[in-house]
């Protein structure tokens, strides 16, 4: 029912038909062959070592019979939003256009639901193109409070995906991203201020500062979209969905005295 080439916003016919507009599925992105299957090879790569910059990367594929430089690795590494790890100090820093806020939890500790979530964009690969998935999740029991998937990477849609977590679970005291755009944006920035919700952000280059988001992307594409590549949007929705109520509910963690995420968040809530 809701018509992409419309006059009408994709949001305001969402909240016409009163559903969610992450429950929409896209049309992947579309790139050459030779392009996606370097994709894939960097994608799972950057899984195995996050620490992998350009130079390196470029090496590691090259090493596997592939035709890839350092300037295309970069370039796809930025459509993929891959973020390589490094050390350097963690400062606020600020640019012409947006401010970055600093990074809030280092020394926090993190004793309930609700406390702490972090948020992040990753690149999804599919069996012809790719899109975005977009998670939220609970630091304290691991629990994903929302989700979605798009073939963009719009800040609207980042701050929906925001907005719905908040009105089926409440508000966080604090939420942790990184400093790409779409959350150094007037939506996302404004609907957290305007919820008093305190605004945390990775060190430029610390993809491990958002450690439990990142952990929860290489189970998703390690268990479950590697082993079955879902063919379009729909079939990855439906893939995500089962796989997400599957971790959400029944798969034990460690950390978590054995526990499953849900019992853990409802438990302490």
């Amino acid at each position: 029912m809701v018509e992409r080439e419309n006059l009408i916003s994709i949001k305001h016919q969402c909240e016409l038909l009163g559903i969610q507009r992450s429950g929409l599925y896209y049309k992947p992105k579309d790139f050459s062959p030779d392009d996606l299957e370097l994709m894939k090879r960097i994608d799972y790569w950057h899984l195995q070592d996050p620490t992998l910059g350009t130079r390196r990367m470029s090496a590691f594929i090259s090493n596997e019979g592939y035709a890839l430089g350092r300037d295309k690795a970069r370039s796809l590494m930025r459509i993929m939003r891959i973020k390589t790890v490094y050390c350097r100090p963690r400062t606020t820093i600020s640019d012409k256009t947006k401010y970055k806020y600093p990074y809030l939890l280092k020394d926090i500790k993190i004793t309930s639901p609700n406390q702490v979530w972090a948020i992040d964009i990753t690149y999804i690969p599919m069996a012809r193109g790719f899109m975005y998935m977009v998670a939220i999740i609970d630091i304290y029991s691991r629990y994903i409070v929302n989700w979605s998937i798009s073939n963009t990477m719009d800040a609207e849609w980042v701050a929906e995906v925001v907005k719905e977590a908040i009105s089926v679970y409440g508000k966080p005291e604090l939420i942790n991203s990184d400093q790409g755009s779409q959350f150094t944006s007037d939506d996302y920035i404004g609907l957290l201020k305007e919820n008093n919700i305190k605004i945390s952000m990775d060190g430029k280059g610390r993809a491990l500062d958002n450690i439990f988001i990142e952990r929860f992307w290489r189970t998703i594409k390690h268990d479950k979209i590697y082993l079955y590549p879902p063919m379009d949007g729909k079939e990855l929705f439906t893939i995500c969905q089962q796989f997400i109520k599957y971790y959400n509910n029944e798969r034990l963690h460690e950390s978590l005295a054995y526990k499953a995420p849900a019992e853990h968040y409802y438990q302490a809530a």
